[in-house]
């Protein structure tokens, strides 16, 4: 389906590829994976067509229909909805009903039969290409895609341009998910979700039948979503025909074939190198001194995966000595605005060597609960107290962007402790893989593997005992997340975090907490036995609703009920219920009667769509259609929540009564 051929990419006098060669058949799931900066971005680009290559070519076989979700958007200024935005997703839809009214309004002022007929005819074809493109299913399937990522109903009616960046990247998300286009490119696209939304994204794409491209370090979605693996690295690109682990064994093997075969080329070089400097000013052994730098010339130069070359030092020091109990947090609540709570009546305690990841989706308070642990927020209500001896250190989101760009490594490292020696600070930064190149570098030019080394490093050098952080994985490649974590996983200290990496915290955390709408609670387990004991709640029956305490039932003399007791008491009974249950009846009827009618009009409006009368007002239907199916949505959502209460309600009757 797409071919790269002999391609060749320059950025001034950077070579990005040289002669990369691959093909990407139809159907197949392909996770790209290398370093960051080694060019995975570039090969979509090349895909759209937003760049050319400096040399060879790039085979988009037939006409595909292309989503491709970039890593950052432009910034948004129009005032159309949420909703409006992610129904955009398809051009060619979108292209396709503009043509649709415009033959409609030629239709109607036109008055020559013959090219009236042509008009019908004309028109007819694009109302079958845009319903076989999902066109009056788009909605209900972008809607979907929004509510599967977190947004509520009521926030796809708010302009888009309103939500933040990181919303913004869901919406977008969401947009070219619902126009199931038959080739799919992701670039990162966790990097903005938490960790609810990674988990309903990799069931989506679970069952996505297109062509996938997928840009990602998250280990999660590659295992579970590709079979076909590209690196992209040291100018080339390599496919392994094999899912993340596949690639993870093949790629150690033919690294260390690499390694060997670079030191036997080197060692030739540099034994054909002896030879010449020793005789090439020699007249007896010019000739064969010149033959020996033509052999030179002619060694393969082997370039070895940058990977190889930047080994992921991360050393974390031991803890210093704290008290059992690290910290605890009593009746803990915080507003930003002094009316609504983020989260309320929240307690927690952590104990010496606990490892705490807090999930939830964003906007849950996640961030926040982790600054108010830090000291860097006072709660707006109740106690947070540290434990004896605690020293916490704090690694933020932005930390990338709180470290100067145009100050040196090694100035960094003497500002986060201007009391240890120049020579002490040194031998800490070549402890984190910063040798004496790196520390002249200014940081603004660090990946973010080494960025987030030299935060860890700032933090260690008064080191702490409870370590925060917050998305710490977000700048890593697969290297530096899996250095990261078995740093963290064998750290004795204390430890709280909030990350959308699955993997990451399922090897760190040992206790959850989640925060929701509507409660905060605890899992004193790892992550799998998190989501273990939420699939077994959501399986168990709802919990009984009470209203008011339950008639008693007086009882004779003898202890035993009479039956006139009996009766009195279950009148009483279903005198407390009846009048809830009779009207969550009637509500629930009437909801069913409204959706029915609302199913009735929908056929109707959709069959005149398929097939419409003369001078038919196709804006008006499609408005009056989507405005139905949004009614239709809200009515079910509403029945669900009606009948599960009134399930509720029965079953505690019932209960009541055979108690009696």
């Amino acid at each position: 389906m797409i071919e790269f051929r002999d391609i060749a990419i320059n950025y001034g006098t950077q070579q990005v590829f040289e002669n990369v060669t691959f093909r990407i058949n139809a159907g197949e799931h392909v996770g790209f994976v290398g370093p960051n900066g080694a060019g995975k971005s570039t090969l979509f680009q090349l895909i759209t067509g937003s760049r050319q290559p400096d040399k060879g070519t790039v085979i988009l076989e037939g006409d595909p229909t292309i989503g491709y979700v970039r890593q950052h958007l432009a910034p948004a200024h129009s005032e159309e909805t949420l909703l409006e935005y992610a129904m955009r997703g398809i051009p060619r839809l979108h292209d396709m009903e503009t043509e649709i009214h415009a033959l409609q309004a030629q239709l109607e002022t036109e008055a020559d039969p013959a090219a009236r007929e042509r008009l019908l005819r004309n028109l007819g074809e694009k109302q079958t290409a845009f319903e076989h493109l999902g066109g009056y299913e788009l909605e209900a399937r972008v809607k979907t895609a929004l509510g599967g990522l977190g947004f509520s109903n009521l926030e796809m009616m708010q302009p888009f341009r309103t939500f933040s960046g990181g919303w913004q990247m869901r919406a977008e998300l969401a947009r070219i998910l619902a126009a199931f286009p038959h080739l799919l490119l992701l670039d990162e696209p966790s990097n903005y979700l938490d960790l609810p939304a990674v988990e309903w994204l990799q069931r989506f794409l679970k069952t996505y039948e297109g062509t996938l491209l997928l840009i990602s370090h998250d280990r999660y979605l590659l295992r579970s979503l590709t079979t076909i693996t590209i690196e992209i690295d040291a100018g080339t690109a390599t496919r392994y025909n094999g899912s993340l682990d596949f690639y993870l064994r093949e790629r150690d093997l033919r690294t260390e074939q690499l390694i060997q075969a670079k030191a036997n080329v080197d060692r030739e070089r540099e034994r054909l190198q002896r030879f010449v400097d020793r005789f090439k000013a020699t007249s007896s052994k010019a000739t064969q001194a010149a033959s020996k730098t033509k052999q030179i010339e002619r060694l393969e130069d082997i370039h070895l995966p940058k990977r190889s070359q930047a080994a992921a030092h991360l050393r974390i020091p031991p803890p210093p000595h704290c008290g059992a109990e690290v910290v605890r947090l009593e009746d803990v609540a915080y507003s930003y605005d002094g009316r609504r709570n983020v989260f309320e009546h929240l307690d927690l305690s952590l104990a010496r060597g606990d490892k705490l990841a807090i999930v939830g989706y964003n906007g849950m308070g996640k961030t926040t609960l982790l600054r108010l642990i830090a000291g860097a927020r006072p709660p707006t209500s109740g106690v947070v107290t540290l434990g004896h001896h605690v020293q916490p250190g704090y690694l933020s989101q932005e930390f990338a962007e709180t470290i100067p760009p145009d100050v040196s490594v090694l100035e960094i490292a003497k500002r986060a402790a201007p009391g240890l020696p120049e020579r002490d600070v040194r031998t800490q930064l070549g402890s984190f893989g910063f040798g004496p190149d790196d520390l002249i570098k200014p940081t603004g030019v660090l990946s973010g593997g080494e960025k987030i080394r030299l935060a860890f490093l700032r933090l260690f050098l008064d080191p702490p005992n409870l370590l925060i952080l917050d998305e710490p994985t977000t700048h890593l490649d697969l290297e530096g997340r899996t250095a990261l974590e078995k740093a963290l996983a064998a750290y004795p200290g204390t430890i709280c975090i909030v990350s959308h990496d699955v993997e990451f915290v399922r090897a760190v955390a040992t206790t959850i907490l989640e925060l929701t709408p509507g409660a905060i609670r605890f899992f004193h387990g790892n992550y799998d036995y998190y989501r273990e004991k939420i699939s077994q709640l959501q399986k168990s029956p709802p919990p009984q609703v009470s209203q008011s305490p339950t008639p008693q039932i007086p009882k004779s003399p003898n202890s035993q009920i009479s039956s006139k007791d009996l009766r009195r008491a279950k009148a009483a009974l279903r005198e407390k219920h009846l009048p809830a249950i009779r009207k969550l009846r009637t509500r629930i009827d009437t909801l069913e009667s409204e959706i029915a009618a609302g199913e009735t009009r929908e056929r109707e409006l959709s069959a005149q769509l398929a097939d419409p009368p003369a001078n038919f007002d196709y804006a008006a239907a499609n408005k009056n259609l989507r405005a139905l199916q949004h009614q239709l949505h809200l009515l079910a959502l509403e029945w669900e929540e009606r009948s599960t209460a009134l399930q509720e309600l029965e079953a505690q009757l019932a209960a009541e009564e055979k108690d009696m």
